[in-house]
């Protein structure tokens, strides 16, 4: 019996760390069903920017209040949970706080942890404060109603009681408090336990002990349920981010063969087009779903944080416009979970439904609504490119179904008669010079 809770100890934690690997396994599946693509070779570059964007937090600041507090979550939440490889340790084998044998060094270790936990349960009022009470206008757009607006208090609450039981767990341990080092704020909030009997304490530090790491446990699992899976992946999305000028805008292979065909004199048009000329011409223009994308695309999708500093951004968005750049991204997400859930059932090569991502998550006033200014890109802080999913959409709906608003049908027209977007002939266009 006395080694029971070490048993269930080492049940729980394998099977949290099991099941997260599934749902990571999961993750990559789908993220896999998007097309593949060469990137840019520059790992310099890509390690600058992941170093730079995911770990220093660099585009977060440009909003500074909220981009400090930020910090101070990620940063506390990840320190703090150093500690549990302690925790992990003390579970297995039956020790207790293992590593304060350490001395002073640990004091000054848990007492660092014990104020990043102050600092990190103070940034999740005020987090929660400015999303529920203040009622920040990006907070509170159409996307965000039901399970987004749930999930993002889900997390705060998760995050407070993590915090508050690790400063409980560490009020209550005795042995800890009779160090005296390290406990700079939990001797303040042990003074509120100061009439309990010393069994009474031990069931308190044990049960906040158990709940902390339970907590950790069931918030591992979790992510992949949420918008805090940009914890794990905005390493990789920022390391595979677009490295040309955010203004570069991709071309088909196929297209620009033919242009530079109707543009040389000496190329007969009626000719066969060579095999690489025919290997160049895709078998689908644009994208309708998520298979038409590609797996940075998809990895874009899984990496939004649903701050909505995209569609604050939007000019298309600021003027009443449907378009709002996070939702496009939610939709591919969800329409790429949806398809995931279809595979769950056991069904191995993915046939389609008799639903799209165009149409039945993305309508096309959204996407024509769009100026490609690039604002959503800039603003967001871990490299995701909405625009780029936007652009893939509208070559789609171009160049396969040849249904782009009338004013881009005209303009089109004009450029391919008159070489120019307005409705006069080439021999025409310095008439204007008659009337000076």
């Amino acid at each position: 019996m006395n080694y029971l809770p070490n048993i269930l100890f080492a049940i729980a934690l394998f099977a949290g760390i099991g099941y997260f690997v599934f749902n990571i396994r999961k993750l990559i599946r789908n993220i896999g069903l998007g097309k593949q693509i060469e990137l840019d070779s520059n790992p310099s570059k890509r390690w600058k920017n992941m170093a730079m964007i995911a770990l220093g937090q660099s585009k977060m600041v440009k909003r500074p209040v909220a981009g400090l507090m930020h910090i101070i979550v990620y940063v506390g939440f990840i320190i703090i949970n150093i500690e549990v490889l302690e925790i992990i340790i003390d579970g297995l084998f039956g020790t207790h706080r293992v590593f304060k044998s350490a001395g002073s060094l640990y004091g000054v270790l848990i007492g660092f942890f014990e104020i990043l936990a102050l600092l990190v349960l103070v940034a999740v009022i005020v987090f929660w404060i400015r999303r529920n009470l203040l009622k920040l206008k990006r907070f509170w757009k159409p996307e965000m109603k039901g399970w987004p607006k749930n999930d993002a208090n889900f997390i705060l609450y998760f995050e407070m009681v993590l915090m508050v039981l690790f400063l409980v767990m560490n009020a209550t341990d005795t042995s800890f408090q009779e160090m005296n080092s390290g406990n700079v704020v939990s001797k303040h909030i042990a003074s509120l336990f100061s009439g309990f009997t010393e069994s009474s304490l031990h069931l308190i530090e044990r049960s906040a002990w158990w709940l902390h790491i339970l907590g950790i446990l069931v918030f591992l699992n979790y992510l992949y349920f949420s918008k805090h899976l940009h914890i794990l992946l905005a390493f990789p999305n920022t390391y595979y981010g677009k490295l040309e000028p955010k203004g570069q805008f991709n071309n088909l292979q196929a297209v620009t063969n033919e242009v530079k065909m109707m543009m040389d004199p000496n190329v007969d048009p009626f000719a066969t087009p060579s095999e690489e000329e025919q290997m160049a011409i895709p078998e689908k223009f644009g994208a309708s779903d998520i298979t038409d994308l590609s797996w940075l695309q998809l990895l874009n999708a899984y990496t939004c944080t649903e701050c909505g500093r995209c569609t604050s951004e939007c000019p298309a968005n600021q003027t009443g416009k449907k378009l709002s750049p996070r939702k496009i991204m939610m939709d591919v997400r969800d329409r790429t979970e949806e398809i995931g859930k279809h595979l769950d059932k056991g069904r191995n090569d993915w046939e389609g439904d008799d639903k799209q991502l165009l149409d039945n998550y993305i309508t096309r006033e959204e996407l024509w609504a769009c100026t490609t200014c690039n604002a959503c890109v800039e603003a967001c802080p871990v490299s995701i490119d909405p625009l780029s999913i936007i652009l893939e959409m509208r070559r789609y709906l171009v160049m396969e179904q040849s249904a782009a608003p009338t004013e881009l049908n005209g303009m089109m027209t004009n450029v391919e008669n008159n070489g120019a977007p307005w409705p006069y002939n080439q021999m025409d266009r310095l008439n204007w010079k008659n009337e000076m």
